[in-house]
């Protein structure tokens, strides 16, 4: 799917703005950046697979981190990487459950579940 940077943002907002209210608390604080793609020493880092993608990123302080409280004074970010994300969908209603299972995966991260649990609740 061809879509710009803007067109991609308004998606997005509406993806989140679709989102259950139950989860729209967890996003409050928390900043969300779009930007075209991750850094190849980014995916290396992750220990991301050069035939796999990345279609978001969580930075921020988890609650389960010892020193939470220095980090929770700055805004958590999630990045979403949009070309990765435009090259598996093509659908945008797809789009959009991608973008919102990408949001509440990196969402996780702060409460501190890795990979494994986010796939048992589907968030994978």
């Amino acid at each position: 799917m061809k879509m710009s940077r803007k067109q991609f943002t308004a998606v997005a907002a509406r993806a989140l703005e679709a989102l259950p209210l139950e989860f729209k608390p967890y996003l409050e604080n928390c900043m969300l950046l779009v930007e075209p793609f991750p850094r190849p020493e980014l995916l290396r880092d992750l220990g991301v697979p050069e035939d796999e993608g990345l279609y978001g990123l969580y930075e921020g302080g988890g609650l389960l981190d010892e020193h939470f409280g220095e980090a929770a004074q700055l805004p958590a970010r999630v990045t979403l990487f949009y070309e990765p994300l435009l090259e598996d969908f093509d659908d945008e209603d797809e789009l959009i459950h991608e973008i919102q299972t990408t949001v509440l995966h990196e969402i996780g991260h702060h409460f501190g579940l890795d990979e494994d649990r986010l796939a048992e609740l589907g968030f994978a």
